[in-house]
């Protein structure tokens, strides 16, 4: 089997990005390479001014020693997503490295990607109207993200 055979297209417009994150490195520590599209248009439940604010509090946790080194907190909505999934993988040990070089995670859809058929996971799928939740792209300028 190749590794085309077990690429997994990932569509995150309008999924929730703690489920989608927890599906995906449940596949990556299961073999699969996947490519997460979209990244922005992921969803973070709760209150935008509380979400806003709950980030806002990340951003302040740093070393008083010497800030340079950490930690170091991502802007970009596919950074953040990377993150996200980082998190749920065991990252110090080899599985946990060769799972994260399997990951791809994009803003937007690239050319090299344009006529791929993403798929979605129906668990992570927004469950109420999608203007109740924040997406990533909104987080993102919020905490100095400047795209």
């Amino acid at each position: 089997m190749s590794s085309e055979d077990k690429t997994v297209y990932v569509d995150a417009s309008e999924a929730i990005a703690g489920r989608l994150c927890s599906i995906v490195a449940k596949e990556l520590l299961s073999g699969k390479r996947i490519v997460v599209l979209n990244a922005e248009k992921a969803l973070v439940s709760g209150r935008s001014d509380s979400v806003f604010r709950q980030w806002q509090a990340r951003l302040e946790v740093y070393s008083h020693v010497n800030p340079i080194y950490g930690p170091i907190h991502p802007r970009r909505p596919d950074n953040i997503l990377r993150r996200m999934v980082r998190g749920m993988v065991p990252k110090t040990k080899s599985k946990g490295k060769d799972a994260m070089g399997r990951l791809r995670v994009y803003m937007g859809v690239p050319e090299k990607y344009a006529d791929v058929k993403a798929s979605t996971f129906e668990d992570a799928k927004a469950r109420r109207p999608v203007p109740q939740y924040t997406t990533i792209a909104e987080i993102s300028k919020n905490i100095g993200w400047s795209g």
